[in-house]
């Protein structure tokens, strides 16, 4: 690649250090923001997968955390420094198509990652299915409550894409369990203070509420602490498939949450333009299978969830 911008020269040193020599294929990875631990884990799995293939990523991140215009720039710069091949995470699906489509005219390939843009060619995407996994976590609090009891639902943001298909998986869910009542459902915008405060209100409101839906583990770890608080027991489950998530699983104080990991997600894209570049054979779409974690089975992912070893696409396909 050409001379980077001094913005990027910090961001890019750790995938420049996980080159195996200077003809390695270089990789541009763009995540949207440098705040949020979700984009950060997609930055550290690129990286681990970097070192696995003997490949440089280099990142763009928006010091403006999802800023339109700034990745908009940066897609610019990443053109002029000509990687051989790109992974995006767009911050708006619509509006990033136009820069979508000037990586296209560039001939450069790109591999999407997370969300699914309106437009733009891509080799491959790597997706998670945020319907079956709301879905499935539901299933899995209802399955302990035996299908019968009270439920709150904690959403995510109003409007966001992964929210609206984790909601309709939650709420399908209790469409199949007949003798699952639905209390409340309310907005966290995916945060602790709000969560907190949602499940104070309810818990004043309602006398006995037997599961919590909760759209990401933020919010879960928010309920079990003011659960505990008021000295109320609930059936609690999220999403996200963190670490937190599990250390709350092990010691009894959450029953599950379903795997949205942004190092698999990292692994995986960084994986598929490797192998795109390599002349090998690569999906249309990757769309990862849900997995929830919960008490019998975290050991199986405590790689995935301490971000130390990257899955394959091969071992992920096979799952």
């Amino acid at each position: 690649m050409k001379g980077l911008s001094p913005v990027l020269v910090a961001l890019a040193a750790a995938g420049a250090m996980s080159a195996c020599d200077a003809n390695a294929e270089t990789i541009a990875l763009f995540t949207k923001n440098n705040t949020n631990p979700f984009s950060q884990a997609i930055r550290i799995g690129s990286n681990a997968a970097a070192v696995a293939l003997g490949i440089m990523v280099v990142h763009y991140v928006p010091t403006t955390p999802d800023n339109v215009v700034e990745q908009t720039k940066l897609v610019e710069d990443a053109i002029r420094n000509k990687p051989d091949a790109i992974v995006f995470d767009p911050v708006d699906n619509e509006k990033l198509v136009p820069a979508i489509q000037k990586i296209n005219a560039a001939a450069i390939p790109v591999t999407e990652v997370t969300d699914r843009s309106v437009g733009g060619n891509f080799v491959s995407r790597v997706l998670p299915d945020d319907y079956q996994l709301g879905l499935a976590v539901a299933r899995r609090l209802f399955k302990e409550m035996g299908g019968k009891g009270t439920v709150v639902i904690l959403e995510g943001i109003a409007g966001n894409t992964t929210n609206t298909e984790r909601l309709k998986g939650f709420n399908d869910a209790i469409k199949e369990a007949a003798g699952v009542k639905l209390l409340a459902s309310k907005s966290g915008n995916y945060q602790r203070k709000p969560a907190q405060n949602a499940m104070e209100g309810w818990i004043s409101t309602f006398p006995q509420i037997d599961g919590v839906l909760a759209a990401n583990d933020s919010m879960a770890a928010a309920v079990t602490d003011t659960l505990e608080k008021h000295g109320r027991k609930s059936l609690v489950v999220g999403i996200n498939g963190s670490k937190e998530a599990v250390e709350l699983i092990k010691a009894g104080r959450m029953l599950a949450t379903g795997e949205f990991n942004g190092f698999v997600l990292g692994c995986l894209s960084t994986e598929l333009a490797a192998l795109n570049l390599r002349k090998q054979p690569v999906p249309q779409d990757l769309v990862l299978k849900p997995a929830i974690y919960d008490k019998s089975n975290y050991e199986k992912y405590e790689a995935r969830i301490e971000m130390k070893k990257c899955p394959t696409v091969e071992e992920v396909s096979a799952e």
